[in-house]
C-alpha cells in the first residue's frame, strides 16, 4: 500500500532510511559515531546504500501485492 512505510539500515545501523510506498524518503537518520567529518564519501555510500535497500522493499511489497491479484 502506498502509505506504508519501509525503513533499511546500512553500517551496521549507523545510517537508517524510510521510505514510503510512494518511494518518497521521509526519514534519514544517523548515528553519531558516522558522521566523520573525514570521511563524507563513506557517509554517502551508506546513505544511498540503505535508501535504495529501502526503495527495494517498497518494490518487493508491490510485487508482492500484484501477485495476490
Amino acid at each position: 500500500c502506498s502509505s506504508d512505510l519501509y525503513t533499511a539500515q546500512a553500517g551496521g545501523g549507523a545510517v537508517s532510511v524510510t521510505v514510503s510506498g510512494k518511494k518518497e524518503v521521509v526519514a534519514v537518520k544517523l548515528t553519531e559515531e558516522v558522521v566523520d567529518p573525514e570521511d563524507i564519501e563513506m557517509l554517502e555510500d551508506l546513505i544511498v546504500a540503505a535508501t535504495n535497500e529501502a526503495l527495494r522493499q517498497v518494490d518487493e511489497a508491490s510485487g508482492a501485492a500484484m501477485s495476490k491479484l
